[in-house]
């Protein structure tokens, strides 16, 4: 059945009748020009009270596993070179976004406690695929018109990354494994790419060279920053590598398709 709105108010009822697990993905998110005068608060009425609200009436539907998809971001924005975030690391969240699945996470620990429904929390890098959204679709747009980018010398960053049908075979995997109950998890494809690397790679899987141009990165953050665009170049140039060993050893898990495989199928409908 479809729901109409996401918030702290949505009835779950008939969506729940006869339910034993429930997988939450629904969010708000990718939101690149934010018009909110408040955006925390519109991020948490959807994203927290709107996630509690489902989990409450499924513990008293008598679902037995809830499982939530949230937010790397919850770790924090970067990591240092040569470290990673790992699933016991004190939560960082920054922007409004990730305090809202932090929050989340936080409410749905406390429904599992009191109401025995057990909680599956799933923490995610950037999730790439068909239909993919935000900056990798524009870096997409950009190999596809050959634009030149000035992004060869980003090649000492390194990001953790998930394809779509890694995401979805962990969240397959945490419906029913035994070991998963109450725990949280991170995710990604288990290999770590610099932005140049990414990009060349993305083109390689589109059929189109990726036009690197080796400008110093301090140039293209000043600039970046004189745009408005300071947080993109942090992105292009900056780490965040997640640590996924808890995850594979806990659920003698691993992700099934490799990066260049992801890339492949993401950028199908392109090609």
């Amino acid at each position: 059945m479809a729901i109409d709105n996401l918030d702290g108010h949505t009835d779950w009822a008939e969506a729940l009748r006869g339910c034993e697990v429930v997988v939450h993905l629904a969010a708000r998110a990718h939101v690149m020009q934010e018009e909110a005068a408040d955006p925390l608060a519109v991020y948490s009425n959807i994203n927290t009270a709107g996630t509690l609200n489902l989990a409450s009436q499924a513990a008293k539907s008598g679902v037995r596993r809830f499982v939530f998809t949230s937010s790397i971001k919850v770790n924090g924005e970067r990591t240092v070179t040569g470290s990673a975030f790992k699933v016991d690391d004190l939560p960082q969240p920054e922007d409004a976004y990730a305090v809202s699945k932090h929050e989340a996470e936080i409410g749905l620990r406390q429904i599992a406690n009191e109401t025995g429904m057990e909680v599956v929390i799933i923490r995610s890098p950037l999730v790439y695929g068909p239909g993919v959204k935000g900056n990798f679709s524009s870096m997409m747009r950009w190999l596809q018109r050959g634009l030149p980018m000035p992004l060869g010398a980003a090649t000492r960053n390194f990001r953790s990354l998930v394809a779509l049908d890694n995401l979805v075979d962990l969240i397959t995997t945490c419906i029913n494994h035994p070991l998963a109950a109450n725990k949280t998890f991170l995710v990604s494809d288990g290999e770590d790419l610099s932005t140049a690397d990414l990009l060349r790679r993305l083109g390689q899987a589109m059929g189109k060279p990726a036009r690197l141009l080796p400008v110093p990165p301090a140039l293209v953050f000043a600039c970046a920053k004189l745009l408005g665009r300071g947080d993109m170049a942090q992105r292009l140039f900056g780490n965040l590598q997640v640590d996924i060993s808890y995850t594979c050893q806990t659920l003698g898990w691993k992700p099934p398709i490799s990066v260049d495989e992801g890339l492949r199928r993401a950028v199908r409908e392109v090609r």
